[in-house]
Protein backbone atom coordinates (compact mmCIF):
# COMPACT_ATOMS: atom_id res chain seq x y z
CA UNK A 1 0.00 0.00 0.00
CA UNK A 2 1.71 3.19 -1.14
CA UNK A 3 2.06 5.74 1.92
CA UNK A 4 -0.24 8.79 1.35
CA UNK A 5 0.84 12.27 0.94
CA UNK A 6 -0.05 15.66 2.33
CA UNK A 7 -2.41 17.25 -0.30
CA UNK A 8 -1.44 20.44 -1.86
CA UNK A 9 -4.54 22.25 -0.39
CA UNK A 10 -3.63 21.10 3.11
CA UNK A 11 -0.18 23.47 2.30
CA UNK A 12 -2.50 26.29 1.45
CA UNK A 13 -4.15 28.81 3.76
CA UNK A 14 -7.74 28.73 4.36
CA UNK A 15 -9.31 30.61 1.09
CA UNK A 16 -10.64 33.99 3.37
CA UNK A 17 -14.04 34.28 1.75
CA UNK A 18 -15.25 30.89 3.37
CA UNK A 19 -15.45 32.41 6.71
CA UNK A 20 -17.44 35.22 5.48
CA UNK A 21 -20.47 32.82 4.65
CA UNK A 22 -22.62 33.25 7.79
CA UNK A 23 -22.27 37.19 7.22
CA UNK A 24 -23.33 36.94 4.14
CA UNK A 25 -26.13 35.30 4.69
CA UNK A 26 -27.05 37.84 7.39
CA UNK A 27 -26.62 40.53 5.12
CA UNK A 28 -29.16 38.60 2.88
CA UNK A 29 -31.89 38.72 5.30
CA UNK A 30 -32.69 42.33 4.74
CA UNK A 31 -35.61 43.36 3.59
CA UNK A 32 -33.75 45.78 0.73
CA UNK A 33 -31.57 42.38 0.03
CA UNK A 34 -27.69 42.19 0.31
CA UNK A 35 -24.60 45.25 -0.22
CA UNK A 36 -21.82 43.40 -1.23
CA UNK A 37 -18.88 45.41 -0.69
CA UNK A 38 -16.59 42.83 0.37
CA UNK A 39 -15.07 41.92 -3.16
CA UNK A 40 -14.07 44.29 -6.01
CA UNK A 41 -15.77 42.74 -8.84
CA UNK A 42 -17.07 44.96 -11.59
CA UNK A 43 -20.42 45.65 -12.22
CA UNK A 44 -20.64 47.93 -14.84
CA UNK A 45 -20.96 46.98 -18.57
CA UNK A 46 -18.03 45.91 -20.67
CA UNK A 47 -17.29 48.76 -23.15
CA UNK A 48 -19.34 48.65 -26.40
CA UNK A 49 -15.98 48.81 -28.37
CA UNK A 50 -14.67 45.73 -26.28
CA UNK A 51 -17.66 43.77 -26.87
CA UNK A 52 -17.79 44.22 -30.88
CA UNK A 53 -14.00 43.45 -30.80
CA UNK A 54 -14.42 40.15 -29.34
CA UNK A 55 -17.45 39.34 -31.74
CA UNK A 56 -15.21 40.43 -34.73
CA UNK A 57 -12.78 38.08 -33.34
CA UNK A 58 -15.32 35.01 -32.97
CA UNK A 59 -14.09 33.07 -36.03
CA UNK A 60 -10.60 31.52 -33.49
CA UNK A 61 -10.22 28.11 -34.66
CA UNK A 62 -6.06 28.45 -34.41
CA UNK A 63 -4.19 27.99 -31.29
CA UNK A 64 -2.94 31.13 -29.74
CA UNK A 65 0.41 31.45 -29.01
CA UNK A 66 1.82 31.85 -25.42
CA UNK A 67 3.82 34.81 -26.97
CA UNK A 68 0.67 36.81 -28.19
CA UNK A 69 0.14 38.73 -31.15
CA UNK A 70 2.44 41.27 -32.07
CA UNK A 71 -0.27 43.55 -32.03
CA UNK A 72 -1.48 42.82 -28.67
CA UNK A 73 1.55 43.25 -27.43
CA UNK A 74 2.43 46.56 -29.20
CA UNK A 75 -0.84 47.92 -27.80
CA UNK A 76 0.51 47.14 -24.49
CA UNK A 77 3.72 49.26 -25.19
CA UNK A 78 1.75 51.79 -26.48
CA UNK A 79 -0.92 52.20 -23.28
CA UNK A 80 2.17 52.33 -20.99
CA UNK A 81 4.00 54.55 -23.19
CA UNK A 82 1.39 57.06 -23.77
CA UNK A 83 -0.85 56.95 -20.31
CA UNK A 84 1.92 56.19 -17.52
CA UNK A 85 5.67 57.67 -19.33
CA UNK A 86 7.04 54.04 -19.68
CA UNK A 87 9.16 54.05 -22.81
CA UNK A 88 12.23 51.67 -24.30
CA UNK A 89 10.59 48.57 -23.87
CA UNK A 90 10.34 46.45 -26.69
CA UNK A 91 7.84 43.36 -28.06
CA UNK A 92 9.99 40.86 -26.26
CA UNK A 93 9.42 42.20 -22.70
CA UNK A 94 5.76 41.91 -22.87
CA UNK A 95 3.82 38.75 -22.02
CA UNK A 96 -0.29 38.90 -22.11
CA UNK A 97 -1.47 35.98 -19.82
CA UNK A 98 -4.90 34.60 -18.30
CA UNK A 99 -5.83 36.64 -15.63
CA UNK A 100 -3.22 38.35 -13.15
CA UNK A 101 -4.02 36.35 -10.12
CA UNK A 102 -3.34 33.03 -12.28
CA UNK A 103 0.51 34.64 -12.56
CA UNK A 104 0.98 35.91 -9.30
CA UNK A 105 0.05 32.46 -8.00
CA UNK A 106 2.35 30.51 -10.46
CA UNK A 107 5.13 33.30 -10.80
CA UNK A 108 7.61 32.34 -8.35
CA UNK A 109 7.73 28.84 -9.21
CA UNK A 110 7.86 29.64 -12.91
CA UNK A 111 11.21 31.61 -12.05
CA UNK A 112 12.81 28.76 -10.47
CA UNK A 113 12.33 29.93 -6.84
CA UNK A 114 11.29 26.82 -4.52
CA UNK A 115 12.61 25.28 -1.06
CA UNK A 116 15.63 27.75 0.84
CA UNK A 117 14.15 30.74 -0.35
CA UNK A 118 12.21 33.19 0.70
CA UNK A 119 9.37 35.60 -0.90
CA UNK A 120 8.53 38.84 0.65
CA UNK A 121 5.34 40.89 0.06
CA UNK A 122 4.07 43.70 1.70
CA UNK A 123 2.93 43.34 5.34
CA UNK A 124 -1.29 44.02 4.64
CA UNK A 125 -1.63 41.92 0.91
CA UNK A 126 -3.69 40.37 -1.36
CA UNK A 127 -3.34 36.70 -0.21
CA UNK A 128 -2.32 35.46 -3.64
CA UNK A 129 1.53 36.40 -3.15
CA UNK A 130 1.48 33.86 -0.30
CA UNK A 131 -0.39 31.66 -2.26
CA UNK A 132 2.35 31.67 -4.54
CA UNK A 133 5.21 31.19 -2.32
CA UNK A 134 3.88 28.37 -0.61
CA UNK A 135 3.01 26.78 -4.05
CA UNK A 136 6.96 26.94 -4.99
CA UNK A 137 7.95 25.39 -1.61
CA UNK A 138 9.35 28.73 -0.57
CA UNK A 139 9.25 30.36 2.82
CA UNK A 140 6.90 33.44 2.76
CA UNK A 141 7.51 36.44 4.68
CA UNK A 142 5.32 39.50 5.22
CA UNK A 143 6.72 42.69 6.24
CA UNK A 144 6.90 46.16 5.11
CA UNK A 145 10.49 46.70 6.15
CA UNK A 146 13.79 45.99 4.28
CA UNK A 147 16.08 46.39 7.26
CA UNK A 148 14.11 43.16 9.08
CA UNK A 149 15.75 40.94 6.22
CA UNK A 150 19.13 41.79 7.59
CA UNK A 151 21.77 40.08 5.59
CA UNK A 152 19.74 37.28 4.06
CA UNK A 153 17.93 38.04 0.78
CA UNK A 154 14.65 37.27 -0.46
CA UNK A 155 14.84 35.77 -4.17
CA UNK A 156 11.52 37.61 -4.79
CA UNK A 157 10.10 40.54 -3.22
CA UNK A 158 6.61 41.75 -4.09
CA UNK A 159 5.38 45.59 -4.21
CA UNK A 160 1.78 46.36 -4.45
CA UNK A 161 1.40 50.02 -4.98
CA UNK A 162 -1.52 50.72 -4.93
CA UNK A 163 -2.46 48.21 -2.62
CA UNK A 164 -5.11 46.28 -2.18
CA UNK A 165 -6.40 46.11 0.52
CA UNK A 166 -4.93 49.69 2.21
CA UNK A 167 -5.48 51.86 -1.17
CA UNK A 168 -1.92 53.34 -0.57
CA UNK A 169 0.44 54.52 -2.49
CA UNK A 170 4.21 54.72 -2.29
CA UNK A 171 5.72 57.77 -3.40
CA UNK A 172 8.45 57.71 -6.24
CA UNK A 173 11.86 58.16 -3.71
CA UNK A 174 10.41 54.95 -2.00
CA UNK A 175 10.38 52.80 -5.19
CA UNK A 176 13.40 54.15 -6.52
CA UNK A 177 14.67 52.90 -2.88
CA UNK A 178 13.29 49.56 -3.41
CA UNK A 179 14.72 48.72 -6.94
CA UNK A 180 18.44 49.77 -5.67
CA UNK A 181 17.91 47.53 -2.72
CA UNK A 182 17.14 44.45 -4.47
CA UNK A 183 19.46 45.22 -7.21
CA UNK A 184 22.44 45.20 -4.98
CA UNK A 185 21.15 41.63 -3.39
CA UNK A 186 20.20 39.96 -7.00
CA UNK A 187 16.27 40.24 -5.35
CA UNK A 188 13.70 40.14 -8.44
CA UNK A 189 11.16 42.44 -7.60
CA UNK A 190 7.90 41.99 -8.67
CA UNK A 191 5.14 45.15 -8.44
CA UNK A 192 1.48 44.27 -8.99
CA UNK A 193 0.42 47.66 -10.20
CA UNK A 194 -3.51 46.25 -10.98
CA UNK A 195 -5.16 49.76 -9.70
CA UNK A 196 -2.58 51.88 -11.44
CA UNK A 197 -5.27 53.94 -13.27
CA UNK A 198 -7.92 53.54 -10.27
CA UNK A 199 -6.07 56.85 -8.47
CA UNK A 200 -7.80 59.59 -6.44
CA UNK A 201 -5.57 61.98 -3.98
CA UNK A 202 -1.95 60.24 -5.59
CA UNK A 203 -0.60 59.58 -8.87
CA UNK A 204 0.68 56.17 -8.20
CA UNK A 205 4.04 55.52 -10.52
CA UNK A 206 5.01 52.35 -12.47
CA UNK A 207 8.67 50.90 -11.26
CA UNK A 208 8.85 50.67 -15.13
CA UNK A 209 8.88 54.51 -15.06
CA UNK A 210 12.53 55.88 -15.76
CA UNK A 211 11.77 58.14 -12.62
CA UNK A 212 11.98 54.71 -10.63
CA UNK A 213 14.48 52.70 -12.15
CA UNK A 214 17.19 54.65 -13.57
CA UNK A 215 15.76 53.92 -16.93
CA UNK A 216 16.97 50.26 -17.01
CA UNK A 217 14.16 47.42 -16.23
CA UNK A 218 16.75 44.88 -15.09
CA UNK A 219 15.82 42.59 -12.13
CA UNK A 220 12.27 43.77 -12.11
CA UNK A 221 8.65 42.90 -13.83
CA UNK A 222 5.36 44.60 -13.03
CA UNK A 223 1.95 43.06 -13.21
CA UNK A 224 -1.52 44.86 -15.16
CA UNK A 225 -4.95 43.90 -15.50
CA UNK A 226 -7.51 45.06 -17.56
CA UNK A 227 -10.19 43.78 -15.10
CA UNK A 228 -10.89 47.17 -12.93
CA UNK A 229 -9.97 49.51 -15.71
CA UNK A 230 -12.11 47.98 -18.59
CA UNK A 231 -14.44 46.27 -16.65
CA UNK A 232 -12.77 43.00 -18.05
CA UNK A 233 -12.17 40.22 -15.11
CA UNK A 234 -14.80 37.96 -17.04
CA UNK A 235 -12.25 38.46 -20.36
CA UNK A 236 -9.17 37.86 -17.69
CA UNK A 237 -6.89 39.67 -19.75
CA UNK A 238 -3.63 40.65 -18.19
CA UNK A 239 0.19 40.99 -18.83
CA UNK A 240 3.67 41.33 -17.14
CA UNK A 241 6.02 43.22 -18.80
CA UNK A 242 9.75 44.06 -17.60
CA UNK A 243 13.00 42.61 -17.42
CA UNK A 244 13.81 41.09 -21.07
CA UNK A 245 15.51 37.76 -19.48
CA UNK A 246 12.92 37.10 -16.64
CA UNK A 247 9.66 37.61 -19.95
CA UNK A 248 12.06 35.41 -21.51
CA UNK A 249 12.17 32.45 -18.82
CA UNK A 250 8.59 32.78 -18.14
CA UNK A 251 7.72 32.42 -21.93
CA UNK A 252 10.11 29.32 -22.00
CA UNK A 253 8.02 27.98 -18.91
CA UNK A 254 4.54 29.03 -20.13
CA UNK A 255 4.91 27.52 -23.25
CA UNK A 256 5.59 23.86 -22.07
CA UNK A 257 2.35 24.37 -19.71
CA UNK A 258 0.31 25.77 -22.20
CA UNK A 259 -0.83 28.54 -20.65
CA UNK A 260 -1.78 31.46 -23.30
CA UNK A 261 -4.38 33.97 -23.88
CA UNK A 262 -7.38 32.76 -26.14
CA UNK A 263 -7.13 34.67 -29.72
CA UNK A 264 -10.68 36.49 -28.85
CA UNK A 265 -9.15 37.96 -25.62
CA UNK A 266 -6.14 39.19 -27.10
CA UNK A 267 -7.75 41.37 -29.99
CA UNK A 268 -10.33 42.90 -27.05
CA UNK A 269 -7.77 43.69 -25.02
CA UNK A 270 -5.64 45.35 -27.53
CA UNK A 271 -8.85 47.38 -28.29
CA UNK A 272 -9.63 48.48 -24.52
CA UNK A 273 -5.99 49.61 -24.16
CA UNK A 274 -6.15 52.20 -27.21
CA UNK A 275 -9.48 53.37 -26.20
CA UNK A 276 -9.11 55.98 -23.27
CA UNK A 277 -13.04 57.08 -23.26
CA UNK A 278 -14.67 54.62 -21.72
CA UNK A 279 -11.64 54.34 -19.30
CA UNK A 280 -12.08 58.15 -17.98
CA UNK A 281 -15.88 57.53 -17.56
CA UNK A 282 -15.40 54.43 -15.74
CA UNK A 283 -12.88 56.17 -13.34
CA UNK A 284 -15.69 59.03 -13.17
CA UNK A 285 -18.70 56.44 -11.79
CA UNK A 286 -16.09 55.42 -9.25
CA UNK A 287 -14.89 58.31 -8.42
CA UNK A 288 -18.87 59.15 -6.97
CA UNK A 289 -19.25 56.05 -5.64
CA UNK A 290 -16.09 56.41 -3.37
CA UNK A 291 -17.01 60.19 -2.43
CA UNK A 292 -20.56 59.05 -1.40
CA UNK A 293 -19.30 56.34 0.17
CA UNK A 294 -16.28 57.57 1.96
CA UNK A 295 -18.64 60.25 3.25
CA UNK A 296 -21.27 57.91 4.87
CA UNK A 297 -19.00 56.09 6.55
CA UNK A 298 -16.82 59.38 8.15
CA UNK A 299 -20.15 59.90 9.23
CA UNK A 300 -21.36 56.67 11.13
CA UNK A 301 -18.02 57.39 13.03
CA UNK A 302 -15.49 55.58 10.84
CA UNK A 303 -12.05 56.84 10.22
CA UNK A 304 -10.65 56.18 6.58
CA UNK A 305 -6.77 55.88 6.44
CA UNK A 306 -4.94 55.73 3.10
CA UNK A 307 -7.48 54.90 0.38
CA UNK A 308 -5.72 57.02 -2.11
CA UNK A 309 -6.35 54.99 -4.63
CA UNK A 310 -7.45 51.30 -5.63
CA UNK A 311 -11.43 50.52 -5.50
CA UNK A 312 -11.48 49.69 -2.07
CA UNK A 313 -11.89 52.47 1.51
CA UNK A 314 -9.42 50.80 4.94
CA UNK A 315 -11.70 51.88 7.35
CA UNK A 316 -11.95 51.56 11.24
CA UNK A 317 -13.37 52.41 14.04
CA UNK A 318 -11.01 50.96 16.48
CA UNK A 319 -12.55 47.84 17.17
CA UNK A 320 -11.71 43.93 16.30
CA UNK A 321 -12.67 43.63 12.52
CA UNK A 322 -15.18 41.21 12.72
CA UNK A 323 -17.37 43.11 15.39
CA UNK A 324 -17.56 45.69 12.57
CA UNK A 325 -18.43 43.22 9.82
CA UNK A 326 -21.02 41.72 12.13
CA UNK A 327 -22.39 45.33 13.07
CA UNK A 328 -22.65 46.04 9.17
CA UNK A 329 -24.17 42.56 8.31
CA UNK A 330 -26.69 43.31 10.28
CA UNK A 331 -27.57 46.21 7.99
CA UNK A 332 -27.44 44.09 5.43
CA UNK A 333 -24.00 45.23 4.44
CA UNK A 334 -20.87 42.88 3.55
CA UNK A 335 -17.39 44.23 3.76
CA UNK A 336 -13.92 42.16 3.93
CA UNK A 337 -12.31 41.70 7.78
CA UNK A 338 -8.91 44.03 7.48
CA UNK A 339 -7.50 40.61 8.87
CA UNK A 340 -8.17 38.44 5.69
CA UNK A 341 -5.02 40.80 4.27
CA UNK A 342 -2.49 40.04 7.71
CA UNK A 343 -2.57 40.54 11.03
CA UNK A 344 -2.06 44.06 10.68
CA UNK A 345 -5.27 44.83 9.47
CA UNK A 346 -6.98 43.20 12.62
CA UNK A 347 -9.49 46.82 13.64
CA UNK A 348 -9.89 47.82 9.70
CA UNK A 349 -12.18 46.32 6.80
CA UNK A 350 -12.30 47.19 3.09
CA UNK A 351 -14.91 48.66 1.82
CA UNK A 352 -15.16 48.15 -1.93
CA UNK A 353 -16.84 50.67 -4.21
CA UNK A 354 -17.74 48.47 -7.13
CA UNK A 355 -21.52 48.42 -6.33
CA UNK A 356 -23.98 49.51 -8.41
CA UNK A 357 -25.13 53.00 -8.32
CA UNK A 358 -28.73 51.64 -6.35
CA UNK A 359 -26.42 49.61 -4.07
CA UNK A 360 -24.30 52.37 -3.21
CA UNK A 361 -27.31 54.83 -2.31
CA UNK A 362 -28.51 51.75 -0.49
CA UNK A 363 -25.33 51.39 1.71
CA UNK A 364 -25.14 55.42 2.30
CA UNK A 365 -29.12 54.93 4.06
CA UNK A 366 -28.55 52.57 5.83
CA UNK A 367 -24.88 53.69 7.49
CA UNK A 368 -26.93 57.25 8.09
Amino acid sequence: MRPSRPSVSARLPDFPWDRLTSYAATARRHPDGIVDLSVGTPVDPTPEVVQQALRDAADSPGYPTTLGLESTRQAVLDWLARDHGVTGLGLDQVLPVTGSKELVAHLPGQLGIGPGDVVAFPELAYPTYEVGAVLAGARPVATDSLTSFGPEAPALLWLNSPSNPTGRVLPVEHLRKVVDWCRERGTVLVSDECYLECAWDAEPVSVLHPDVNGGSVEGILAVHSLSKRSNLAGYRCAFVAGDAALVAELLAVRKNLGLMMPGPQQRAMAVALADTDHAREQHARYAARRARLRGALEGAGFRVDHSEASLYLWATRGEDCWTTVADLAERGVLVAPGEFYGVAGSQHVRVAFTATDERVDAAVRRLA
